[in-house]
């Protein structure tokens, strides 16, 4: 095989951050709220934004993953700085957030180094052909932002990375240095913030500098008495920046603290739902950034390219076999693997019947399972029915593997008594895809209790006979995704609720029902002491759309704007049902994502932040 070569300078860039929360004006138009900038969020705080492929989301922190956690299938070998051959891209990364370190050997490597007398960015690259084992190349001042300067200064030994990001002429350049030769050519770079060296930043060709600007960057130096009042934002890592540089998407801070709370974006960033700013060109880079996938949605495509850079390639060596590969290629192959084996979320076309039931049109809108719309027979794949002692009582959702979840008011600690049902239609009678699983274990929240707080079990089934799986291959069953962070989604967004209760004539549904509700915001408003962390309310004030007796540990699904579908929340209680004032609660599946994963492993959760 070919072994392709990766430039990484192993450079510690982890500093442990003081207790200083981020600061900013009381009243900002873009900055806040300031609930949000308490908790001192940066771009290692999975609640907001993705972890690289090579950290998973645990406890709403991105850390690094094991090695054995990274891809292998179509991966291609690389070689780091320290000269060891990795398997992949993610497994040489992981060894850098690991074990950070700087190689010692003496031998031709990338390198950066921002020139003294005029702060101009000088970058080494190896070639094998060069006389000198390579060339020394400065930085165009093209795409050249503060995020790359924070990556060169932080490469340089300045912890809290740029001051500023600048460009000056060429031909300063000569002036400046005397009899010094400066090089001809130069290298533009599209950095993200998080590289711990400018040989992560994707590279493009070198180019003849002419009469082009090149990059400059100064660092930053900590004031010896920072005084709070002058500084007009201060970073989770302490840094000080101007308040007219926080959300517009570009990383200022180092940390991305700059960008986790706004209200709105400056200078063409873009808002995630989540309050997080990412740069326009972000935007269909066929990486997500947003929770929800927003910016990759279609509506984004190949919107964030430089029309100057779309039809250039990457930097590569001029040897062979050896070849610098582009980054943020790797990255997106490394996606692309996860999102092969995401196994939820994503019903089976093939087996939905998208048919309309007659007369809905001619009813308007239908707003609850109370007198709901009927599904079709194969339409809501995760939807399970718990059966105990042959009744159905309650509903649950499918996750995967051998695991479903419910309420934990719909079960006991007694698995020999239940029953799950997948593929059920009409409530007593099955159906030809309907599939009966015994359930071996039932997993109730330990702190599951009065009033309905901490309402949510997790049943294991029964796994068949000399194999390792619970249910034979069925089409018309899939799972649904787990969600990893409570601002997944935000108030307002319209999700769906399905189950078997009971309908506005107070009778139970004979066949499954479904219906369209709206995420609500503060329910404490309704229920006061009744309303506790780990719920959350869906329907509508004015009343008209709940879900009701029946529907009970059945799933409240909203879907990304990928069209990934998620477990948002389990029914729980409501005071009666679709009574104006009072929402339906729901228990709040992401608060306790951690215990879910605890008992499911990660197979059963994985999406891209693992």
């Amino acid at each position: 095989f070919r072994l392709y070569l990766i430039l990484i300078i192993l450079i510690t860039t982890n500093q442990t951050a003081p207790s200083t929360s981020p600061e900013a004006p009381e009243e900002d138009e873009f900055l806040g709220p300031r609930e949000c900038l308490i908790k001192k969020l940066t771009r290692g705080s999975c609640d907001l934004v993705f972890c690289p492929p090579w950290e998973r989301c645990i406890e709403g922190h991105c850390s690094c993953k094991p090695p054995y956690l990274c891809p292998s299938e179509g991966a291609r070998p690389v070689c780091g700085l320290d000269h060891r051959t990795y398997r992949s891209y993610c497994q040489l990364m992981v060894h850098v957030c690991l074990h950070p370190s700087v190689p010692t050997e003496d031998q031709p490597k990338f390198n950066s180094t921002i020139l003294s007398d005029t702060a101009a960015v000088k970058i080494f690259l190896p070639d094998a052909r060069s006389p000198g084992g390579g060339e020394e190349l400065l930085v165009c001042q093209r795409l050249w932002n503060i995020a790359a300067a924070n990556v060169a200064c932080k490469a340089g030994g300045t912890p809290l990375g740029a001051l500023a990001a600048d460009s000056t002429s060429y031909g300063s350049l000569t002036t400046a240095g005397g009899n010094t030769e400066s090089p001809k050519r130069c290298v533009s770079l599209r950095c993200q913030g998080y590289e711990a060296s400018l040989a992560e930043c994707v590279i493009y060709d070198k180019v003849d500098i002419g009469n082009q600007e090149v990059a400059t960057a100064t660092c930053y130096q900590a004031p010896e008495a920072a005084n709070a009042s002058e500084c007009g934002f201060t970073c989770a890592n302490t840094k000080c920046v101007s308040a007219n540089r926080t959300c517009d998407g570009v990383d200022d801070c180092g940390d991305g603290s700059d960008e986790m709370c706004c209200k709105k974006c400056r200078g063409g960033g873009f808002r995630c739902k989540t309050g997080a700013c990412v740069h326009r060109e972000a935007l269909g880079d066929e990486q997500i950034d947003c929770l929800d996938g927003e910016d990759e949605a279609t509506k984004h495509a190949a919107i964030g390219h430089p029309s100057a850079f779309s039809d250039r390639t990457m930097f590569t060596f001029s040897t062979e076999p050896t070849k610098l590969l582009p980054t943020n290629s790797e990255t997106r192959a490394g996606r692309a693997h996860l999102e092969s084996r995401l196994y939820c979320g994503i019903p089976n076309a093939t087996t939905v019947d998208n048919v309309e039931v007659e007369g809905r049109a001619n009813r308007g809108r239908v707003k609850r399972v109370v007198g709901g719309v009927p599904a079709n027979p194969t339409q809501i794949q995760w939807q399970v029915a718990v059966v105990e002692n042959k009744k159905v009582d309650c509903g649950g959702a499918y996750i995967g593997g051998c695991w479903v979840i419910t309420a934990a008011h719909c079960v006991r600690p007694n698995p020999s008594a239940f029953m799950v049902k997948f593929s059920l239609w009409r409530k007593i009678q099955a159906q030809s895809t309907t599939d009966i699983v015994p359930v071996q274990e039932i997993l109730i929240h330990p702190k599951y209790g009065a009033n309905y707080e901490n309402d949510i079990a997790l049943l294991k089934l029964k796994k068949l006979p000399f194999e390792e799986k619970c249910l034979k291959d069925n089409p018309a069953i899939s799972a649904v995704c787990v969600p990893w962070s409570t601002q997944l989604f935000q108030p307002n967004h319209t999700c769906s609720i399905s189950g078997w209760g009971r309908t506005a004539e107070g009778k139970g549904a004979k066949v499954l029902l479904w219906a369209n509700v709206s995420l609500i915001a503060d329910c404490q408003r309704f229920y006061n002491d009744r309303f506790r962390p780990g719920m959350m309310c869906a329907g509508a004030v004015e009343g008209g759309v709940d879900s009701c007796q029946g529907d009970s540990g059945g799933p409240l699904v909203c879907e990304d704007e990928l069209g990934v579908s998620y477990l948002w929340g389990i029914v729980s209680w409501g005071r009666k049902c679709a009574e104006p004032g009072f929402p339906g609660v729901y228990t709040q599946v992401a608060h306790y994502f951690e215990w879910i994963r605890y008992h499911t492993g990660w197979p059963a959760v994985t999406k891209f932040n693992s």
